[in-house]
């Protein structure tokens, strides 16, 4: 009996760790923290095993609700959380860029999605190649939209962010709760739509699209438009008759959803949210001057109150994201004139890669305004890590923050 007892301290308080136990812990507390069994993947047939799933935008999906359904049950682990779990998909071309500083910006626009997704918690896919030869340019992102509803039967929503687009608000998410019952979100207004027959009733260039049946549909009837379609050209046509101010006589991918809309509102509209309350997409020669005093408000709410100016780390972000809208910013909307940051900031017309701008625009204004923007968005970034761009007009230097900034000067 000493000789047990005496093993026994001996075992539970050596410093020599136990190797095995230590590993079937790790195991299990990975397993525990991460919620989600990314290595089971049972032998059960799912739709991925029927040789007739196309990945395609030529053959349609039938059943996916139901497919979608028997996968996630079969795998359990990725049901909590479900309901809201998002894939943001993006893409630009696959060459080079022809503007010199093109392929810059679209890296800072990409990096500006990967931080936003990292904080947020959401997969990203970024594609660089078109998935179908004649789906080019704006019609680039329906293939890519539905491979990832395939690729990600996991997520409820796919959400698609044009290459110019970048999220100026990186604390701010979508209300999904506000979109319960609908499978499309998109920017835009419903008098534009019917009453004012305008191609910029909405912008495509921006949306969450639900990962479902209908949606599925809705990619078939959509494609049918653009060039993969025999009646391209005729579309192009219908288009322009209805819609007076559309400025280029090829079909798009946004006028032709803005005609679902107008034409088949009894079967689009009840199913499509026109999010006008803030900025899901905001145009960027209306946001970009004010921006500058917009920093200065936030920090402002900083000298306010010490909460703010606390520092912490990033993986905690969204409580301080909670606190600044419940003391500062509730019940503020977000559109022109808001307390709030401009959530998503599109830089339409400009064309970073090619260069060849609006021509309304100056292409100087394209690119200075980018940067300032980026940098704005990506201050609200490197602050957790202790820099920031003292100057948003210029990508470098990063400044240190002070300990109490900015009650605490440079």
């Amino acid at each position: 009996m000493s000789l047990v007892l005496v093993w026994s301290f001996f075992a539970f308080s050596s410093n020599s760790p136990n190797l095995s136990f230590s590993a079937v812990k790790t195991e299990e507390s990975t397993k525990c923290s991460r919620g989600i069994d990314m290595r089971y993947d049972p032998t059960d047939p799912v739709f991925y095993d029927d040789p007739d799933l196309s990945y395609t935008i030529e053959k349609p999906v039938k059943g996916w609700d139901e497919k979608r359904r028997r996968w996630l049950e079969l795998h359990p682990s990725f049901i909590p959380g479900s309901e809201n779990r998002t894939v943001m998909v993006t893409g630009s071309q696959s060459g080079p860029c022809k503007n010199p500083i093109g392929d810059h910006l679209l890296l800072r626009f990409f990096k500006n999605k990967v931080d936003y997704c990292r904080i947020h918690g959401h997969d990203i896919f970024y594609s660089n190649a078109l998935l179908h030869p004649k789906m080019n340019s704006f019609w680039a992102k329906l293939p890519a939209v539905k491979s990832a509803m395939i690729a990600h039967p996991e997520a409820e929503w796919i959400w698609w962010v044009d290459s110019d687009a970048l999220f100026t608000d990186m604390d701010f998410t979508p209300p999904f709760r506000r979109y319960r019952n609908h499978n499309l979100v998109v920017h835009g207004w419903p008098g534009v739509v019917y009453d004012d027959r305008s191609w910029t009733a909405l912008n495509a260039g921006v949306f969450l699209i639900r990962n479902c049946q209908w949606s599925m549909e809705l990619i078939d009837t959509w494609t049918s438009m653009g060039p993969v379609s025999p009646e391209y050209a005729k579309w192009g046509q219908i288009q322009r008759s209805i819609f007076k101010d559309k400025l280029f006589p090829e079909s798009d991918d946004q006028t032709a959803l803005i005609y679902l809309l107008f034409k088949h509102r009894e079967v689009y509209y009840p199913k499509i949210y026109l999010e006008g309350d803030y900025y899901f997409e905001g145009y960027w020669l209306e946001i970009v001057p004010g921006l500058a005093n917009v920093t200065e408000r936030y920090l402002e709410m900083e000298r306010e109150d010490a909460t703010l100016r606390r520092r912490h780390a990033e993986k905690v972000s969204e409580r301080y994201a909670a606190f600044r809208e419940e003391k500062f910013l509730r019940g503020e909307r977000g559109g022109k004139g808001s307390l709030r940051r401009p959530f998503v900031t599109h830089f339409t017309g400009c064309q970073p890669c090619s260069g060849d701008h609006n021509k309304m625009y100056d292409g100087d204004t394209c690119w200075n305004g980018m940067i300032k923007a980026i940098n704005f968005a990506d201050n609200q970034v490197m602050r957790r890590y202790g820099f920031v761009h003292s100057d948003l007009g210029k990508t470098s230097p990063l400044q240190p923050v002070p300990f109490d900034y900015p009650d605490e000067p440079w």
